[in-house]
């Protein structure tokens, strides 16, 4: 079973490599030019996601400027700053509710999720930069048709690293 997880990640890396490669640019952009203008990299995530906020402040290579978020109020929010936000599915209302609330502030954030409703207004909908996870279902299949195995976490650390990657090559370019 391990080995068939190895490969269904692997195409899921695929994937996300091949669709949302600009996407992550983009996403460097952004937040290169918070880190430039001594702007925060707030991180703002809900259930297992909140693993990224972990990777991103205290891991072994964290991003230049990251804080998690943990304010209620936005009053203290400056121009330079940017957010990011991770969730599982583009279905959670909190984070959709705190998607609005940055959309109306006019505060520029990336969205990390995986796509599963169309139909709803979501954070998707009012993000600078929506980045899909492409999950929708789990990567194995079991003996009765059903699906397991749904690595929310491991893309989105993929997701993150990849921006991380390509923000530090863009402060490269320019020294900082």
């Amino acid at each position: 079973m391990l080995k068939m997880f190895s490969t269904q990640l692997s195409g899921l890396f695929k994937r996300l490599h091949e669709k949302e490669e600009e996407a992550i640019e983009d996403s460097s952009r952004l937040l290169a030019q918070a880190i430039v203008s001594d702007g925060k990299v707030y991180f703002y995530a809900t259930k297992e996601m909140a693993g990224v906020i972990a990777e991103a402040t205290k891991g072994m290579e964290p991003m230049p400027n990251a804080e998690e978020w943990t304010n209620a109020s936005l009053e203290k929010i400056t121009s330079n700053d940017r957010f990011i936000l991770f969730s599982r599915t583009n279905e959670e209302e909190e984070i959709n509710t705190f998607a609005k609330s940055l959309y109306d502030a006019q505060v520029s954030f990336i969205s990390v999720c995986s796509i599963t409703n169309t139909e709803i207004e979501s954070l998707v909908d009012f993000a600078d930069v929506p980045i899909d996870l492409k999950l929708s279902k789990g990567l194995l299949p079991d003996d009765v048709g059903n699906r397991y195995g749904y690595p929310s976490l491991i893309a989105a650390l993929f997701i993150y690293h990849g921006i991380k990657f390509t923000t530090d090559e863009i402060l490269k370019e320019y020294d900082i």
